[in-house]
């Protein structure tokens, strides 16, 4: 496979609170930072014009690539010990079409074992394709080889590592990208957009010299939260725009726990797809919700020339004894609607999308599933998570009062059967359910949160609540796994194995 170029160096930039610049909004952090005497890292071009990661398109139906997982980014103008995929982060854009072959060559080049996870995508677990399973240690090379079906949906997506034990460290550190699937020719939707922008928003905290912070075990328990939030690693870009145009937005929530309650100032956001499933009609919204690994895309029609804000506001994720856990209001971007005279209406919102219908028939079997948490000499005993998680007054988080273990088959299920699943959470924390390969249609769930009723791949489950799913395993056999998308959590023991057989 011969590599393709590595792109030029994107710019993350970090801030401290109290540390940015003027025109930074500050970030009401709930994240601990280890080593809190050392001095922060701050940016050094906040406000800058938004950029868009490097695209690599799939051509005559493959795209093939080689990614590099290293540390020693540029962030800022700043040198860092930060984590990326081909010297940035966010990595390189993948744009696939259904049908085509995606070849990636992963090479490790750092001290930890790493794998490769396209999140969202409906295609096979088993051997080189997108399997949770595979170890790539230090120094080697791994090719994966994913075919994208013919009938897969349009939308977007993303990939990042998922070594069990090790996804939130190095998510944490950088390692994403965007992966997009073009609509098949004449499965487009009419959308009159004058720009079509990734929106990859991550959350990080660095020491002044570069280093990427370490967690502490609160910070774990909890799922940690970097002291600055960043939109393609860039901290608080500028989106320029035109008055009466319409552009689209694809938000990726790339965090590791942080939940994103996402705001224009002065605007509605049209929100037109969910996890990479298309709704049947621009829906018109003041906020749109993403747990960790949602994906939510949205149209945007400035109304008049000015500067709006882009945020996040505070979300309460749950608690911790008499810790309020919340992912702090933050700053994400400006858009900058230019003072050229509106002399057009504005531009018509499409009437329908190309919604997917949820695969029909009758429920082969119910089940249910549990996550919970414990804390004490107990969970010593019951070990299995991260290193470090086994030692007496850890907490360890659990499905069906087991941790993590590949070996085992947690659930068995027929090829073709059709499951309702209830996922009970009973912890005073949210839980973000995903499941791989296998989407799902939510039902109902104990908040009265009204379903989309179109597939996704990740979902909320309240704190000491429940949701209800209906989950068609109907397209590939195989083993997976499903979990708690903190993935601090899932690191600590919160996920479990699913067997899909013929």
């Amino acid at each position: 496979m011969t590599p393709v170029p590595i792109s030029r160096r994107r710019a993350l930039i970090l801030g401290g609170i109290g540390a940015v610049a003027a025109t930074a909004v500050a970030i009401d952090s709930v994240a601990s930072h280890a080593g809190s005497g050392t001095e922060r890292w701050s940016p050094a071009d906040t406000g800058n014009q938004l950029n868009q990661p490097a695209m690599v398109d799939s051509k005559d139906g493959r795209l093939e690539l080689e990614l590099i997982a290293a540390a020693g980014v540029r962030l800022a103008g700043r040198d860092t010990h930060a984590l990326g995929f081909n010297d940035s982060s966010p990595g390189p854009t993948l744009r696939v079409r259904p049908g085509d072959e995606l070849a990636v060559r992963l090479t490790n080049r750092l001290d930890k074992p790493t794998n490769l996870h396209t999140h969202g995508l409906r295609v096979s677990p088993l051997g080189n394709s997108d399997n949770p399973f595979l170890r790539v240690d230090p120094g080697t090379s791994f090719d994966y080889l994913i075919q994208i079906p013919p009938d897969h949906p349009a939308g977007t997506f993303w990939y990042h590592p998922h070594h069990h034990g090790m996804v939130a460290d190095q998510i944490f550190g950088g390692l994403v990208g965007a992966l997009l699937i073009d609509p098949s020719p004449g499965q487009a939707p009419a959308l009159d957009v004058t720009a079509d922008h990734v929106l990859m928003v991550t959350d990080i905290t660095l020491a002044d010299d570069g280093t990427v912070a370490a967690p502490s075990a609160m910070d774990r328990d909890r799922g940690r939260e970097g002291e600055v939030v960043l939109i393609n690693g860039q901290h608080c870009p500028t989106i320029p725009a035109d008055p009466g145009g319409m552009q689209r937005w694809r938000f990726i929530n790339g965090c590791v726990s942080r939940v994103l309650a996402i705001r224009l100032q002065g605007h509605q956001l049209f929100q037109i797809a969910r996890d990479g499933t298309y709704l049947p009609a621009p829906a018109p919204k003041n906020e749109v919700l993403l747990g960790p690994g949602n994906r939510v895309d949205v149209l945007v029609r400035p109304t008049a020339p000015g500067r709006y804000q882009l945020s996040a506001r505070a979300y309460q994720r749950g608690s911790m004894g008499s810790m309020t856990i919340t992912s702090g209001f933050a700053g994400l971007a400006t858009m900058d609607v230019s003072q050229i005279p509106v002399t057009q209406p504005l531009t018509p919102l499409p009437d329908a999308l190309p919604v997917e219908t949820p695969t029909m028939g009758a429920v082969t079997a119910q089940r249910q599933t549990i996550f919970a948490m414990t804390t004490g000499a107990d969970a010593g005993a019951m070990g299995g998570g991260m290193d470090g998680a086994n030692d007496a007054g850890a907490t360890v988080f659990t499905i069906d009062g087991r941790t993590f273990d590949s070996a085992r088959d947690d659930q068995t299920v027929a090829l073709g059967a059709i499951e309702e699943w209830t996922v009970i959470n009973t912890t005073p924390m949210a839980h973000p359910f995903h499941l791989h390969v296998w989407p799902f249609t939510v039902l109902a769930s104990s908040d009265g949160t009204s379903p989309i009723g179109t597939p996704q791949d990740v979902v909320l489950v309240p704190p000491q609540g429940w949701v209800r799913l209906r989950i068609p395993f109907t397209t590939f056999p195989g083993r997976s796994v499903y979990h708690c998308h903190v993935l601090d959590h899932e690191d600590l023991g919160m996920m479990a194995t699913v067997n899909v057989h013929p």
